[in-house]
């Protein structure tokens, strides 16, 4: 009895030196597997201007492609001038100005020589109020696809707009009516369909600025499952307030604060063991 007690504690010794080696296996791989992915989008001493108004610090930020980043913050801190940058959208402002590089896949997208229509292509938008175009449905779609010239034929415009609307998960509620104004659609809808009209350009990457918050439950929730249906084939960064949305959608999240990135990494350790108390302060509700 004595000597079958033994093999069982020894066994079970054997048994937990098993799980702790593999435990340590499998972190040192996450961690390989953490530095192995490919960065997409990526700030390097970025600092943006208002005029002589400063309103983003050298700025360094990493992006992994195929992934959902959340930007978060209290109102003013910057992480919606931030994602402006990201496509250069902040180029319509006048007083505008920028140092430090912006690199989409390596290329610097502030460079003399870049296409910025090509770029917002590339780096699709889709902003926090829906801005369906006053047309129907279909056109909403192809204007795009139209500006862009990606379509050679009737059939392959027709097949890129449904292929479009089925990625926004909207194509089963408006196909026996894409004819019909887009303005007739809900507030949900209407949000599902500019996100379809960004798709419909094949886009790398897409910026979503407060995308929700116009948006009841019901709504929200569909817009959440489609973000995360998304990060399959693209880069997605979303800007937002709701830090339960942030929890729930993205991989990764950057706090801001006062034009600064306070911190980022992955969403789980921002929001159970962040490194910075500042982090610590607004996740926890102390301030924002």
């Amino acid at each position: 009895m004595l000597v079958k007690n033994r093999n069982m504690e020894n066994t079970s010794l054997e048994s937990k030196e098993v799980k702790e080696v593999k435990e340590v296996k499998e972190s040192k791989e996450n961690k390989e597997e953490a530095k192995n992915l490919k960065v997409e989008v990526e700030a390097e001493n970025l600092n943006f201007f208002y005029g002589e108004k400063q309103a983003l610090y050298s700025i360094n930020l990493k992006i992994p492609e195929k992934s959902v980043t959340a930007f978060i913050g209290p109102s003013g801190c910057g992480k919606s001038t931030f994602l402006r940058t990201l496509n250069r959208m902040n180029d319509i402002i006048v007083s505008a100005r920028v140092e430090g590089k912006i690199l989409l896949n390596n290329q610097n997208i502030y460079a003399p020589n870049v296409d910025v229509v090509d770029l917002r292509r590339r780096v699709g938008m889709v902003f926090q109020k829906s801005t369906p175009f006053p047309k129907s449905i279909f056109d909403n779609i192809v204007y795009g696809i139209k500006i862009n010239k990606l379509a050679n034929s009737r059939t392959e415009l027709q097949q890129m707009v449904e292929q479009a609307l089925k990625q926004a998960a909207l194509w089963d509620e408006v196909k026996d009516r894409l004819n019909d104004s887009a303005l007739a659609l809900s507030g949900g809808q209407q949000q599902r369909l500019c996100i379809a009209r960004t798709l419909a350009v094949m886009p790398e990457v897409i910026l979503m600025d407060e995308p929700c918050s116009a948006l009841d439950p019901i709504a929200t929730e569909k817009i959440e499952e489609l973000i995360v249906e998304l990060r399959e084939k693209y880069t997605v960064i979303i800007v937002t307030h709701n830090m339960q949305q942030a929890s729930r959608v993205s991989d990764y999240t950057a706090f801001f604060l006062l034009g600064q990135l306070i911190e980022f990494d992955e969403t789980e350790k921002i929001f159970t063991y962040p490194k910075e108390k500042k982090t610590e302060d607004y996740i926890t509700g102390r301030f924002g």
